[in-house]
Order: C-alpha cells, then structure tokens, then sequence
C-alpha cells in the first residue's frame, strides 16, 4: 500500500501490546512510511513487528524500543497534539537501556528519511518540553 503522503509504499507493523495505548486509535498494527514516517493505523491485525532497518538503520536493534522510536518519530508531526504520547513512548526507549534522544538524532541524521517535519528542531522542543 502506498504513501498518502509521498508515495512510497508504507510497511505494515504490529504494534507491541504495552505500546498500543500510546498511540491514537490504539491498533493492534500500523502502517508506517519508511520516507516521510506518516502514520496510519492498519486493519490486519495479523502483522507481524518490521524489520526496522527497512525504516531506518538509524533505529535500535531491540525491536520494541525501535517500534517505540518509530511510532514516537512519526507523532512528532504533531508534538502538541501527541506530546504525552511520545514522552510515554520515549520513557519506554530509556527503560530498554537506549537514549531516545540520541535515537532521535540518529534518525534526524538519516539522508534516507523525508518527513514533512524536521525532527531535529522537533527533538529540541522535545527536550525543552522533557527537560
């Protein structure tokens, strides 16, 4: 299926159980686009968790907290709107032993990655708001 947003075809992922409540609509799985990260919940509830690094390299190996990182990326088009959502998804991160900050970064510095956001000023108010 592809990209509303960009055209690139989206990857289907299942969302782990204990992150389901922090993302809108609460799906059992999501369609995320590994361009410009646009998130849109998915009908089949079969999926099964994405390789990651067909998102980014930039993600962590541990599959939840890249799940997280992701979800928590793609929210940040609207930090206002889902401010609670991603600090609750970050906090995940940082309990996996990962800087979600510093994920962050990582996927900011990704030449492959073309949200309609810049995560970087994103991950600075992120931290304005966290700090």
């Amino acid at each position: 299926m592809n990209c509303p947003e960009c055209g690139d075809e989206r990857l289907p992922f299942a969302v782990p159980p204990d992150l389901r409540e922090h993302v809108p609509s609460e799906p059992a799985s999501v369609f995320v686009c590994p361009r410009c990260l646009s998130l849109e919940p998915a009908e089949s509830p079969e999926t099964e968790l994405t390789d990651f690094s067909r998102i980014s390299d930039a993600l962590p190996d541990d599959e939840e907290a890249a799940a997280a990182v992701a979800l928590a990326a793609a929210l940040l088009s609207s930090l206002a709107l889902h401010r609670q959502r991603i600090d609750a998804l970050l906090d995940r991160v940082e309990r996996a032993g990962i800087d979600p900050l510093l994920a962050l970064d990582r996927l900011a510095a990704d030449p492959e990655l073309e949200p309609n956001f810049d995560i970087e000023s994103r991950r600075r108010q992120l931290l304005q708001l966290r700090g």
